[in-house]
């Protein structure tokens, strides 16, 4: 693939990172540079922030819970300093209790352990099975419990957001809760479809400082914060592994840098678009994106529920799917168990894991996370694994939109006008 070189470094910036590398760390005028002079030109059109991608990282793609929930307590299992865990839901089953237990077993163990669990998402646990965690050193933290008698009570903004981060070394981030929901059939669970992926390499780093803000930002103990990856490493890794970034949205400024990242990169599309979304209501700029993409002759694909959890989307889905079928992009709905995965590919290249669903509350309400990977080799695995989900899918266009009863299409109407809600 074709580079650019950087442009020339100014005095002062040299010196900024003379000292920067005197501390064995990164300012971000350095690693924007080495940013600029060896992000593959092939893979710039998809990137709306060439500066802050992350060169070197290792990215392992996990599917459904007969592989993560392994790989994240294998990983728990071994933590020596730290483990960072943050949740969404949170239930007291035989998953969150496998969970429950690693983490307590590590806090015995003398690991800084800090659990970040929402407050609607965790509605069922009890006070005993949380002062339980306590009680063997687990730091918990309820993300804006359910208490409007506290002055920073919110009930719409929820932190929908699955990250581990253990020892700064290995960190995973994807769709999957910590629940039976998620686990395979075979072990008790339901088997919902969900993808979730391992991480090693700088953008560990970016997950545990994101963790940290979060909690510290929501009453939480202070604790040191995570080192920054050096130039050095930086450059030293710039030929092998993944480009990768972390896309969030807990700052006013940046509440629509997860939404403006796909449609850049949508926009940027040449061949095909693959995108997986368990709630997708994509709201006005997304779908002119797409609709802007088809009509260059790009082959546009969802991947949506054929039954979802939440009913209201699910109706309110199927008005938005007819008016995209109209636009030329191919809706596929998903056989079998709910699919809630939040993922995409375009061209091979470009890919997402995270928790952001294609709706409002992705858009304006909840905490967000996605790791954003510029990669063949890894969009090569994607590709595989979305072209496979569409082999488990049936077709929805306006044939079938026209077989739905009169009501039904009544009620999908009515949900649809309520999708800054959903």
């Amino acid at each position: 693939m074709a580079t650019e070189e950087s442009p020339p470094e100014t005095a002062r910036q040299r010196r900024r990172r003379e000292r920067a590398e005197r501390r064995g760390d990164a300012t971000p005028t350095s690693v924007a540079a080495v940013a600029r002079a060896v992000v593959p030109l092939e893979l710039r059109r998809y990137l709306t922030g060439v500066q802050r991608m992350w060169p070197g990282n290792q990215v392992t793609l996990l599917r459904r819970g007969e592989e993560t929930f392994p790989a994240m307590l294998a990983a728990i299992a071994g933590a020596r300093r730290q483990v960072l865990l943050e949740t969404y839901i949170l239930e007291d089953d035989r998953t969150g209790n496998r969970f429950a237990e690693a983490l307590r077993e590590r806090a015995r163990a003398g690991v800084d352990v800090r659990l970040l669990f929402d407050g609607i998402g965790g509605m069922g646990l009890s006070g005993a099975w949380i002062d339980a965690l306590r009680r063997d050193g687990v730091r918990v933290l309820e993300y804006h419990p359910i208490a409007p008698w506290r002055s920073r009570w919110n009930l719409t903004n929820r932190d929908h957001r699955k990250i581990l981060v253990v020892d700064d070394e290995v960190a995973f981030t994807g769709g999957l809760n910590i629940s039976d929901d998620y686990a395979a059939v075979a072990d008790g669970g339901k088997g919902w479809h969900d993808l979730h992926c391992a991480l090693r390499g700088p953008i560990v780093l970016e997950l545990s400082r994101l963790f940290r803000r979060t909690w510290l930002r929501h009453d939480g103990s202070p604790y040191p914060a995570p080192p920054r990856a050096s130039t050095r490493v930086a450059r030293g890794a710039a030929g092998e592994g993944a480009w990768a970034r972390v896309l969030e949205n807990s700052l006013r400024r940046r509440r629509r840098a997860i939404r403006r990242a796909y449609a850049n990169a949508i926009d940027g599309a040449r061949r095909r678009v693959l995108l997986e979304n368990a709630y997708f209501l994509p709201e006005g700029v997304m779908r002119r994106a797409l609709a802007r993409a088809v009509r260059r002759g790009v082959e546009v694909h969802v991947i949506v529920p054929g039954q979802s959890d939440v009913k209201a989307v699910e109706l309110a889905g199927l008005y938005v799917f007819r008016r995209l079928t109209r636009m030329g992009v191919q809706i596929h709905r998903h056989r079998g168990a709910m699919m809630h995965a939040k993922a995409a590919v375009i061209d091979g290249v470009w890919s997402t894991i995270g928790s952001y669903n294609f709706d409002a509350r992705s858009l304006f309400y909840n905490l967000e996370v996605v790791a954003e990977i510029a990669d063949p080799a890894f969009g090569a695995v994607m590709s595989a694994q979305l072209e496979a989900d569409l082999r488990d899918c049936d077709p929805f266009d306006e044939h079938d939109w026209t077989r739905l009863p009169w009501w039904k299409k009544a009620l999908a109407w009515l949900a649809f006008q309520f999708e800054k809600y959903l």
